[in-house]
């Protein structure tokens, strides 16, 4: 259920066309109304879209958006549009009402800024689900037939709950259809063309909607991107156990050379396969709450901590040396925000189809993924291969190597290892995409936007001026002295994985 009603704000007259493309025009006098979005920032309204863009007279649903409005009118540029991650992430939650670097930088003095709840997610008509089946979602990686057949039988039931729980918009939660809405979006608000910014999902978003509309984009920066062509639910695992290991290797070298670091003067890496060997054996404790730690909730936190070396990795050091010592001073490293409900499986399992025989070939790609990655064996990113077994929905939106012709170029921001969006997959989007710029952060972490200031000041003076970077242009790491101020937790129990920065 949502946390709070549904926006009330009137809807934006649309002309919805069902020509080639779903092209879409604003057909009022003026824009959508807004309101202010409570008792936070930001304005807030609805555009009502169809269900189903291939029948477009049919019934409706309406897509909350937010905006703030540029803090220098008179420079103003437009409109930037700010992709949710995710999936499932609401975009007014993270960038108009909740903290942002965003909202104080330089592109916010330039732009308004709008981002939305995409179709299935919170204000947006939410996939809602059993919470008693939600409890129940496997939280291992199959061990053996039995389990990979159980695992099929409960992505089947739990489908079918959220389906008669969400109602019609279930079965059109795809990117393409998003892709539509934000089309929609831009036509209601008057903008001719779109600057677009988006991180993690936030990426397959703005590559589909260059492939849909490439003459409707003005500038676009993908940073940390999602490679929807990807078809081997093997190769998808492999590549992401590949930056995990990565990261943490990284990790390491950075502990063993920082004075301060509280693994400093150990080898970091044996201290890691220590405890990880103990949890696989189920003999490691939680000194913290004196139950067995297993080695799936173990690699969540060493993931989740990757995400933002700047505040993960000197709790993530302390943690390591508490499970090593049985310190029982320091607890569990908290998560990111797990989604409450279930809109990132039914998004994901619309979009990518996994052709998965049976357990026999799913165990291979383990075996695989262990070879990239012998020190952190698997990341916990398998559970987007193995949640879409059995799941009853059409996969509206299969997989496919990106057609953009006509499109502005187009900037696109990797890291030198990223656990949510490996470097493999920024690589090959960036080979899709023939009049593309490839920036590089030589640091590790997710959405190098919000992770490094020389990034940060390509992406601004790009999306302002349209200048590129010269090609080849990378940017420093910069990796932690200091503790961050009142530190206490950093990646957490093992949740499920999101892509969002």
């Amino acid at each position: 259920m949502l946390k709070r009603p549904l926006l009330v704000a009137a809807s934006a007259a649309l002309v919805l066309s069902s020509l080639a493309g779903a092209q879409t025009a604003f057909a009022g006098p003026t824009g959508p109304t807004w309101e202010p979005c409570g008792d936070r920032q930001g304005e807030c309204t609805t555009v009502e879209v169809p269900i189903d863009w291939n029948n477009p007279d049919g019934a409706k649903t309406n897509i909350a958006i937010g905006r703030l409005a540029a803090t220098e009118p008179q420079n103003r540029i437009g409109v930037l549009f700010v992709a949710p991650g995710g999936p499932g992430g609401s975009g007014i939650d993270s960038y108009i009402e909740g903290a942002n670097k965003l909202q104080d930088g330089e592109l916010r003095k330039r732009f308004d800024i709008v981002s939305w709840d995409q179709r299935g997610v919170k204000r947006s008509n939410e996939v809602r689900c059993s919470s008693d089946l939600l409890a129940q979602a496997p939280k291992d990686f199959p061990a053996n037939e039995q389990d990979y057949q159980d695992l099929l039988a409960y992505n089947a039931k739990l489908g079918a709950d959220c389906r008669k729980n969400t109602g019609p918009v279930f079965d059109f939660v795809d990117t393409t259809s998003a892709v539509r809405d934000l089309d929609a979006i831009r036509a209601a608000l008057g903008e001719e063309q779109l600057s677009f910014y988006g991180a993690s999902y936030g990426t397959q978003v703005g590559q589909q909607y260059a492939e849909l509309f490439p003459n409707r984009v003005r500038a676009m920066t993908i940073d940390s991107n999602m490679d929807h062509s990807m078809k081997s639910g093997g190769r998808y695992i492999e590549t992401a156990s590949e930056d995990l290991e990565g990261s943490f290797n990284t990790f390491a070298d950075w502990c063993e050379r920082t004075a301060n670091c509280p693994l400093n003067g150990q080898d970091v890496r044996a201290v890691w396969d220590d405890v990880h060997a103990k949890a696989e054996a189920g003999t490691l404790m939680d000194p913290a709450t004196g139950t067995a730690l297993s080695a799936s909730s173990l690699r969540g936190e060493l993931m989740n901590a990757m995400y933002r070396p700047e505040e993960y990795w000197y709790p993530l050091a302390d943690r390591m040396k508490a499970l090593s010592e049985g310190n029982p001073t320091v607890s569990a490293l908290a998560a990111p925000e797990e989604l409450v409900q279930n809109s990132y499986q039914a998004i994901w399992c619309d979009d990518w189809s996994w052709k998965v025989r049976d357990f026999a070939e799913l165990e291979r790609y383990r075996e695989q993924a262990e070879k990239v990655a012998p020190h952190t064996k698997l990341s916990p990113f398998w559970s987007d291969v193995t949640s879409c077994l059995g799941w009853p929905a059409e996969v509206s939106n299969p997989q496919h190597e990106l057609s953009i012709n006509g499109a502005p170029p187009i900037l696109i921001v990797k890291g030198k290892y990223d656990v949510a969006t490996p470097t493999a997959w920024n690589l090959a989007v960036a080979d899709q995409i023939d009049n593309s710029v490839l920036l590089e952060h030589d640091g590790i972490g997710h959405g190098q936007y919000y992770r490094n200031a020389c990034i940060a000041g390509h992406v601004e003076k790009y999306l302002t001026t349209l200048e590129t970077p010269a090609p080849g242009t990378r940017c420093e790491a910069v990796y932690p002295t200091q503790p961050p101020v009142a530190a206490t937790s950093a990646g957490g129990p093992a949740v499920r994985p999101v892509h969002a920065a």
